[in-house]
């Protein structure tokens, strides 16, 4: 596993800032050919740096105003997986996690209002392999889903990233 270098920063902040530009534009603002952004852009998804490259689309803008974060206790004898197919049915439900502490998973969801958000907590619990879901409102955004920083600094560093060790 390798980590990114300047380029790969440069040519991922450049998408960042435009993600509609074409490879060939991509080529001319770094200086480099297009060949050499293409072979860049093509490692950098096999490796799984770039997962995408869609649109950002904001929920707010689409309706849904209201953001909330659930954790869940789950049944453990069923295991995390069929909770999971249960809540990827669910279009509010924006990301679910598995996470360690006294709850099972953690879930971004949206909702077009408070009692929306009823409505969609209770589409989450009618698995029943819920146990107890605890919800947070969140009231603003203060620092929006971002990855570029990771990138600058992976690329600051110039070593790979963490990974299993040999013994």
């Amino acid at each position: 596993m390798t980590t990114v270098d300047d380029l790969d920063a440069r040519l991922l902040r450049l998408l960042s800032e435009h993600p509609r530009v074409g490879v060939l534009d991509l080529a001319r603002r770094l200086g480099v050919a297009r060949g050499t952004v293409q072979a860049r852009l093509d490692k950098l998804v096999g490796r799984g740096v770039v997962r995408g490259f869609g649109p950002d689309v904001d929920p707010g803008a689409l309706g849904f105003t209201v953001t909330a974060f659930v954790t869940l206790e789950i049944r453990q004898s069923r295991g995390h997986d069929p909770a999971a197919v249960h809540l990827a049915r669910i279009p509010e439900v924006l990301e679910a996690y598995t996470i360690t502490g006294s709850a099972d998973l953690l879930c971004r969801i949206v909702a077009r209002s408070n009692a929306d958000l009823q409505r969609v907590i209770d589409e989450v619990v009618a698995y029943d392999g819920v146990v107890r879901a605890a919800t947070i409102i969140a009231l603003a955004e203060q620092i929006p889903y971002r990855t570029l920083p990771l990138v600058e600094e992976a690329a600051r560093r110039g070593d790979p990233p963490p990974g299993p060790r040999s013994a």
